[in-house]
């Protein structure tokens, strides 16, 4: 169990990669009426796990932990491109690597590893947030599944926390659709670990229109 402590300071609402700032579109999911109660957002994040871009990012998780464990350079500069490109927002991107920068930044100081220092030396773009915590698992010996299902989790409770500050669930119901998703998180992460970048892809279309439509929503909360 020691070498899964990490993560629960990695994944935590204090470390500072501002999670709290980012909705991934629930808000305005939220003022447009698609997100009302507790079924509608369960069912929203029940596909973002199955389908959509948590799915995706598992799978760039495990790729990426994969490239650092076999020392795959050309891997991991691939994996890196790639995973800024499947941002299908400007709010999307903005999300990701601001949180994935944040996150080199705060384990580089606290937590260094030399998987970290290698990344940087390989890739000098921004970093997306799967990438940077998929590199410091790996870097610091924590088991796949089990970062992967930590990472899985902690993007669900995040949205959850977002969706209580926008009022569409009070914290109760919050913490019974984060108890209610572990299961899907735990399939996604088993579906995730042994894919491949040919596996990517998903279907979560109105969550991906909610990310670009809270572009140019009036008054907003949340960065994304």
């Amino acid at each position: 169990m020691a070498a899964h402590l990490p993560l629960m300071v990695w994944l935590s609402p204090s470390f500072p990669v501002g999670a709290f700032a980012y909705s991934h579109g629930l808000e305005w999911a939220f003022e447009s009426g698609d997100l009302h109660d507790a079924a509608t957002l369960r069912d929203w994040l029940d596909a973002l796990v199955a389908h959509g871009s948590l799915r995706n990012d598992l799978i760039l998780f495990a790729c990426t932990a994969r490239a650092v464990g076999t020392s795959d350079d050309a891997a991991l500069v691939e994996i890196a491109e790639l995973a800024l490109a499947l941002a299908n927002s400007a709010e999307r991107r903005l999300e990701t690597v601001t949180q994935g920068n944040a996150f080199v930044a705060a384990v580089r100081a606290a937590w260094p590893c030399a998987a970290i220092d290698r990344l940087k030396s390989v890739w000098n773009g921004d970093v997306a947030y799967p990438v940077a915590v998929a590199v410091a698992s790996a870097g610091h010996g924590v088991p796949l599944l089990a970062s992967l299902d930590a990472y899985g989790l902690a993007f669900v409770a995040n949205l959850v926390s977002a969706s209580v500050r926008l009022g569409i669930v009070g914290q109760t119901d919050g913490q019974k659709i984060t108890a209610a998703l572990v299961p899907a998180v735990q399939a996604a992460a088993a579906v995730a670990e042994p894919a491949t970048l040919d596996d990517l892809g998903g279907c979560a279309l109105r969550s991906d229109i909610a990310s670009l439509r809270h572009e140019t929503q009036y008054s907003r909360l949340f960065r994304s």
